[in-house]
């Protein structure tokens, strides 16, 4: 008996030892020590002059830059208001200028500046920052949304634990109302923070509800359909998923041009990228990109659907008979059980 319940212990000691493994190889793998990647950066100026300046730059970045040459100052704000580039150089006889937009990043908007930096000393000026897309007073470093995406992922990923555990004994169908109600919630909860509460969004809150309830309805609906399949695994999925590989490729601290190709790759396609890329278009670049960012959220919460209409499949096929009502009324036996236990596995893991 004894070893029995020291193995059933240690059975629930994987779900959070594994959490610990994945998130210290997340976090530290993403954020420890971001260094440029193919940072696409720009010269403004046209002839050989520019053209040298722009090889001078590429040649001491090496793999880490992608420098390209543009004929005006204009076109340079233009790239950077569409986030093609990360900071432009502008060469001029009595101070040179490094042209940023921090609002898209505030690290890409610094680590541009320190490109540039060598380059005016060894010219011989000063060299002035101008920022053309500069975050609002009430979040300086522009980091704000990032930190909101983690409020309505974690919203969002424990509601799934108790829709999915405390509501396992419901009809898929009443699960996916919930699902849809609590969605809405998440969604709404996210929109005052980042507007009443925290002001992060001066404009458009209505377009933020949208991307929000779209993030968190595209999460519980995966959420709830997994866990038909994955049981009290199911946290631990979502944790992948939705946080270790999720908020590290959010581009909200570091865009992929400051992390490895993994994240970096992660973040063309991933959800919670979506989110905060969708989130930055709508409130500092005049909805540029926000269409891509949409349909990204869409595609995830088309996902989520399919799989919980997968789920009802499966539930209604396998169609258990009835547990015996104990004397309170609730099921008791082995399906009682594990009921219990898988819902205390999945609040360890929250």
């Amino acid at each position: 008996m004894r070893s029995h319940a020291l193995r059933h212990t240690l059975t629930h000691l994987i779900t959070p030892l594994l959490m610990c493994i994945g998130m210290g190889l997340a976090y530290m793998g993403a954020f420890v020590t971001p260094e440029p990647n193919h940072l696409p950066v720009a010269v403004v100026g046209s002839g050989p002059e520019a053209e040298a300046l722009a090889r001078t730059v590429e040649d001491g970045g090496g793999d880490a830059l992608d420098v390209r040459t543009v004929p005006t100052r204009a076109e340079a704000v233009d790239l950077l208001r569409h986030r093609d580039v990360t900071g432009a150089y502008v060469p001029g006889g009595k101070a040179s200028e490094v042209v940023v937009a921090t609002a898209a990043s505030d690290m890409g908007a610094m680590a541009a500046e320190k490109v540039f930096i060598p380059l005016a000393e060894r010219q011989g000026v000063p060299l002035k920052v101008s920022d053309i897309a500069a975050p609002v007073d009430d979040d300086p470093t522009g980091q704000g949304l990032f930190f909101l995406l983690i409020a309505v992922s974690i919203g969002s990923y424990a509601s799934v634990a108790a829709l999915g555990a405390a509501g396992s004994a419901l009809p898929m169908r009443v699960r996916a109302l919930l699902t849809l109600g609590v969605s809405v919630v998440v969604a709404g909860i996210g929109t005052l923070l980042a507007g009443p509460v925290f002001h992060l969004a001066h404009h458009d809150l209505a377009g933020v509800f949208g991307m929000a309830w779209l993030y968190a309805a595209g999460i519980l609906f995966l959420g709830v359909g997994l866990h038909t399949f994955l049981k009290r695994w199911t946290t631990l999925a979502m944790m992948v998923l939705f946080v270790m590989l999720n908020f590290t490729t959010s581009g909200g601290l570091f865009r992929p041009e400051l992390q490895n190709g993994f994240f970096g790759t992660l973040h063309a396609f991933w959800n919670g990228a979506g989110f905060v890329e969708g989130a930055r278009g709508l409130l500092y670049f005049d909805g540029d990109g926000l269409g891509r960012s949409i349909w990204t959220l869409v595609a995830w919460l088309l996902l989520g659907l399919a799989v919980t209409g997968v789920a009802a499949l499966r539930e209604r096929a396998a169609a258990p008979a009835p547990a015996h009502a104990g004397p309170d009324g609730e099921g008791t036996g082995p399906a009682a059980g594990e009921e219990a236990e898988e819902e205390a596995e999945e609040t360890v893991g929250v």
